[in-house]
């Protein structure tokens, strides 16, 4: 479809400015052959602003509202592909393994890179199944995130029928509310789960204001766009702020060979301190 707009493109030390930014900011690493995807990203930003080049673009950055633009950049640069339930190992895991193995009815959890919520009440759901009496449990889960717009989307709750498709019905039924059926049929997650999560914007690069200890982190397929470098700092950090006995889960797709820390392999993605 031809929408009469004039394509902008950007050039390769356009790209690398932009990556070395991105890097800077976020640790995120936009590998050559990200270009395009950059350039359909960005372009959108360019014509929310009445730019017309990616050196206008740059020189806006430096000079005019650069904070808030900063972070529609970055959100334009982040993927938010998230699901609930999803590496169900993992979930099978906390519910089986770890929390028969807590004595004081008490547990703490970070869903770290959490985007817009499913992760986060996963877990909630899977420590409701699993504990049976939530007013017995002291139960409190973090969720962070680098976009505001995930973050605003995981507080609401809602979900429509194509983000439940791997919640089996029953759960659904006890822990969502149907809030609207047209156009499509529109879920809520109950107001008892809601409480037991709270969301905040986060910059894993950047400093952390909680202290922990947490019992269980999750950081999963998020360091996939760190470096190195990058992965090693972040997975130290975790170390710090987990309690002996705790548990790292990352993705399925990443692993933590080649880097130097104290973690224990355990299973597939799971790593015990």
């Amino acid at each position: 479809m031809d929408t009469g707009l004039t394509p902008i493109k950007l050039e390769k030390i356009q790209f690398e400015r932009i990556s070395q930014l991105v890097h800077r900011l976020t640790g995120i690493n936009l590998h050559p052959g990200k270009e395009e995807l950059v350039n359909a990203r960005l372009t959108k930003r360019l014509r929310a602003l009445g730019l017309k080049s990616f050196d206008a673009y740059l020189e806006y950055l430096k000079r005019i509202n650069p904070e808030g633009e900063l972070v529609a950049m970055i959100e334009a640069m982040t993927t938010n592909k998230t699901s609930f339930f999803r590496e169900q190992q993992h979930f099978d895991y906390l519910g089986r393994q770890i929390v028969p193995g807590l004595k004081n009815r008490k547990i703490r959890v970070w869903s770290a890179g959490c985007s817009s919520g499913e992760e986060a009440y996963s877990i909630a759901i899977l420590l409701n199944e699993a504990t049976q009496d939530l007013a017995l449990w002291d139960i409190r889960i973090l969720a962070t995130d680098l976009s505001s717009r995930m973050l605003a989307r995981g507080r609401k709750g809602t979900y429509d029928t194509s983000h439940l498709q791997d919640v089996p019905p029953l759960l659904i039924s006890k822990y969502f509310t149907c809030i609207e059926t047209k156009p499509v049929r529109s879920y809520q997650v109950v107001e008892p789960l809601r409480r037991l999560v709270h969301f905040a914007r986060l910059n894993l690069i950047e400093e952390w204001p909680m202290r922990g200890p947490f019992d269980v982190i999750f950081c999963r397929n998020v360091m996939i766009y760190f470096d190195k470098p990058t992965q090693e700092r972040l997975v130290n950090r975790f170390w710090k702020l987990l309690k002996p006995g705790g548990h790292l889960f990352i993705g399925h797709s990443e692993s933590l060979t080649g880097s130097l820390h104290k973690f224990r392999y355990v299973q597939p993605a799971i790593y015990l301190k």
